[in-house]
């Protein structure tokens, strides 16, 4: 057991709890009983609760599967410690089988019922109770356990998941802990990353188990967190043989006089994020307003669709936005079609979603769908379920990557892939921070970046930009934070970037 457990790589892979019994198998077969898995799993919890708090009565809350038995190792090791100890099970420890059975028969001391428990007061609570594939609502005498454990006043950590969540779409399934810290093994899971599970988690450290490596590579890892070291490597950079037409062309087919800062937002942001040269398209009516605008900005009327077949006509234009501003209605969905047609990479946002809804054929082309909720049932209205599972089947179906915006955004790929942001801006909820992504996304497809990691940076620089600058934040302020954020990360080394919720488990007393 030397060297375990250790912080798990902070590589921003997500573990889908359908994966984990294949996980667990996997190194099974490979020679690592299902006991020492759980010795391990029951060691990263002490340490991490002996790491970060001060000695003080502890409650371990068991549940009547593998969960549980983990807990039972924690409270073995931290009364081991001198830590005073009570514990509490769903069920008897003698009607547990396999390793949870061993596991409880490891613990020398009495245990109560929750219908004898004192109540939980300032105790420090571990939460073992339900692992991340809980598949049913949590009631009766569970729903009560949780019930106390959240009115307590002291800290909890949670086994692997807060008990009540799920595991993959991190939804609440009747009742769930509300978690300080949650111990989850190998990778994080879905769950943890998605709203609201990811309020209930608090802290999140992963730790390293002894699954070897060989077999978290044959489980595909398709999901992730929106992290920068899933993208940094591929963000576009300038050299000394560099020059504005090797960095892209970007076009925003704008609308009407009436309505310009939308498009006027997406192409600012285009420029900032490091395309070569950004062309406004608009109606012939609007074209003294935007040139008098922003003066980095070419500005060219568009009276009639032959003069966009002719703006699309030069293979420069590489990258294409459309919708801010654009109107609702056939001229719009006329415009998306001409656009795929010439081959351009293209982001619809807004209106140009709405226009070509519902979207219930691939679209063909290299295309990038940015669609908050509202928006995404009327282009998908025959999909249903959790969020992640909903944008994964629209990528597919549309053929295009698919960004479902929300305070825990996912970027989903026609290929399987998956991530999900974890970083939550409160302060993006104002009017025209959607049109600066979309002007995101089209500034990094114009400098050929691939469409799914450059949806997923945009997404990532857009939230760190809107963190940055917090309260008082108008759009308008989010371009140039977006500037300053893709310069920081295109300083880092390529594979750099901030760990998830790791720490060295270090000072404990454990070995």
């Amino acid at each position: 057991m030397r060297g375990f457990p250790k912080p798990a790589p902070a590589d921003g892979l997500l573990l889908a709890p359908g994966d984990v019994a294949r996980l667990d198998r996997l190194a099974v077969e490979g020679g690592t009983p299902g006991h020492v898995l759980m010795e391990r799993a029951g060691t990263a919890v002490a340490r991490t609760i002996t790491a970060r708090y001060a000695r003080r009565p502890v409650l371990v809350a068991c549940g009547p599967g593998n969960n549980g038995g983990d807990g039972w190792v924690v409270a073995r090791l931290l009364r081991a410690a001198g830590w005073e100890v009570e514990v509490t099970s769903l069920v008897p420890p003698s009607s547990l089988a396999g390793d949870a059975r061993a596991a409880a028969d490891g613990w020398d001391a009495s245990w109560v019922p929750p219908t004898e428990l004192s109540p939980v007061a300032a105790r420090l609570v571990v939460d073992a109770l339900f692992g991340a594939g809980l598949a049913r609502d949590v009631d009766g005498a569970a729903a009560r356990l949780i019930e106390q454990i959240n009115t307590g006043s002291g800290p909890v950590v949670a086994v692997d998941i807060p008990s009540g969540i799920d595991g993959a779409t991190g939804s609440i399934r009747g009742m769930a802990v509300r978690a300080d810290v949650t111990v989850t093994f190998v990778r994080a899971k879905p769950g943890l990353v998605l709203l609201p599970g990811r309020i209930h988690a608090g802290e999140i450290v992963a730790a390293d188990i002894g699954i070897e490596e060989r077999h978290l590579s044959a489980l595909g890892g398709q999901m992730s967190i929106d992290l920068p070291c899933r993208w940094r490597r591929l963000l576009p950079r300038r050299d000394l043989l560099s020059h504005k037409y090797t960095m892209g062309h970007a076009l925003v087919v704008g609308g009407p006089a009436h309505a310009t800062g939308a498009a006027r937002m997406t192409a600012s942001t285009a420029l900032r994020i490091g395309a070569g040269l950004v062309t406004v398209a608009v109606d012939p009516d609007a074209v003294a307003i935007y040139a008098a605008g922003q003066v980095d900005l070419m500005t060219v009327p568009l009276p009639d669709e032959e003069a966009l077949d002719r703006l699309l006509a030069d293979a420069r234009r590489n990258a294409v936005a459309i919708g801010p501003a654009a109107g609702i209605g056939e001229r719009t969905r006329d415009r998306v079609r001409r656009i795929l047609a010439a081959g351009k990479r293209i982001v619809l946002d807004a209106d140009a979603l709405t226009s070509i809804a519902p979207c219930e054929q691939p679209l063909g082309g290299d295309a990038v769908l940015t669609p908050h909720q509202g928006e995404f049932a009327r282009l998908f209205p025959g999909l249903q379920g959790a969020r992640i599972e909903r944008a994964m089947a629209a990528a597919a179906q549309s053929g295009a990557v698919v960004i479902l915006k929300g305070a825990d955004t996912v970027v989903a790929s026609p290929d399987g892939r998956a991530t999900i942001l974890d970083l939550a801006a409160p302060a993006l909820a104002t009017a025209g921070a959607g049109d600066v992504l979309t002007g995101a996304v089209l500034g990094l497809l114009a400098q050929g970046m691939p469409s799914f990691e450059a949806a997923a940076a945009a997404v990532r620089l857009h939230a760190e930009a809107g963190a940055m600058l917090s309260t008082g934040l108008t759009a308008a302020d989010l371009p140039s934070a977006i500037g300053r954020r893709l310069a920081a990360h295109s300083a880092a080394p390529p594979f750099a970037g901030p760990g998830f919720g790791t720490h060295g488990l270090t000072g404990s007393g454990f070995i």
